[in-house]
């Protein structure tokens, strides 16, 4: 074949190229933008799909049209054919599975209280079409399934052996999504000292988001076998406790009246305050140079007690000074020893 009878095919084949860059950015683009001002989600799934595909298609499709101009052997035409059909297929599993995962994901989304919303099984259902599709491929090439099922099977335990770390959080993972004491959006701590807000539980790792927005990635299986303060499970409102001294010469009546209207104050203006709970104090101690008690109050959820705190204390403090209510410094005694001394 000289060069003359390549150029028709070779300009086909970039004709391909350029239309299918140019449906993606122009016509994919136009519907994406139209899509999501509708208010089915299910469309935007789809384009979501079809993402990146356009491209390859018609490159696909040029190709085989290109293959009509040109003079090539029957053995290697039979396998370019072949070739371009695995090809194809690979495509359309790519399609499917990124199509049924994102309905799956969709679904485990808007079913709450069924399944939780993370890309566990989303990621699982790729995995399930990905095989489907090797499995039409290995017999589109003429080759027998039940051998090579059986090889699988063989070697499937050396490989889980390998990969046992993998399953092991694989499996982790799900045990955590069906238990459903852990959801997307909770408030968690680890008893490692972790703690955050749970984005997303996949096939592999659970994700956090600490309060100082940094994310936390944590193994599954280390989920599964540590202990975890959830926040948000049951109830999100939680009771703070913030701990006090004053002196000894205090009239403690008044110091619980003042505490109290601080707290209630503090409560009913911030809005994470939760007025549900009565704020109280509890005396505790007579410690070496005050009188310590302890303030509980509500808070909407866990975060909020940080501001809840800092308001409290600012205001609690300048309503003391107003009052005369001392809180101590620390006082140590020193007696100095002469060596003359008995």
């Amino acid at each position: 074949m000289n060069l003359n009878e390549l150029i028709l095919p070779m300009l086909i084949i970039l004709i391909g190229i350029i239309t299918g860059f140019l449906f993606e950015f122009l016509i994919i683009r136009k519907i994406r933008e139209k899509c999501f001002e509708t208010d089915w989600d299910g469309f935007k799934v789809v384009i979501r799909s079809l993402k990146g595909l356009s491209a390859f298609c018609f490159t696909i499709a040029a190709v085989y049209i290109a293959l009509n101009y040109m003079v090539i052997d029957a053995a290697i035409l039979s396998s370019i054919n072949k070739i371009l059909t695995i090809l194809l297929v690979l495509l359309i599993t790519w399609f499917v599975a990124r199509l049924t995962s994102g309905f799956v994901n969709l679904y485990t989304q808007q079913a709450e209280g069924v399944l939780p919303s993370t890309s566990f099984f989303g990621n699982i259902t790729k995995i399930l079409i990905f095989a489907v599709g090797i499995m039409v491929i290995i017999s589109f090439l003429g080759l027998s399934i039940t051998p090579l099922l059986t090889a699988f099977g063989i070697g499937g335990i050396a490989l889980a052996l390998a990969l046992e770390d993998t399953l092991s959080n694989m499996f982790a993972g799900l045990n955590v999504i069906t238990s459903k004491e852990m959801l997307m959006g909770d408030y968690i701590m680890l008893d490692s000292g972790e703690e955050g807000y749970v984005q997303d539980i996949t096939w592999r790792n659970t994700t956090i988001q600490s309060l100082t927005k940094n994310t936390i990635i944590i193994p599954n299986s280390k989920i599964a076998s540590t202990i975890i303060t959830n926040y948000h499970q049951d109830q999100k409102e939680m009771l703070v406790k913030v701990n006090i001294g004053v002196s000894y010469g205090s009239d403690l009546e008044k110091v619980e009246k003042v505490t109290v209207e601080v707290a209630r104050e503090v409560i009913e203006e911030l809005s994470g305050g939760d007025d549900s709970i009565d704020p109280y104090i509890r005396y505790s101690e007579f410690d070496d140079f005050s009188i310590n008690f302890t303030v509980f109050l509500s808070v909407k959820e866990f975060v909020e007690q940080y501001r809840l705190k800092h308001v409290f204390i600012k205001r609690l403090h300048e309503r003391y000074n107003t009052e005369g209510i001392v809180i101590p410094f620390p006082v140590r005694t020193v007696h100095m020893k002469n060596d003359g001394d008995n």
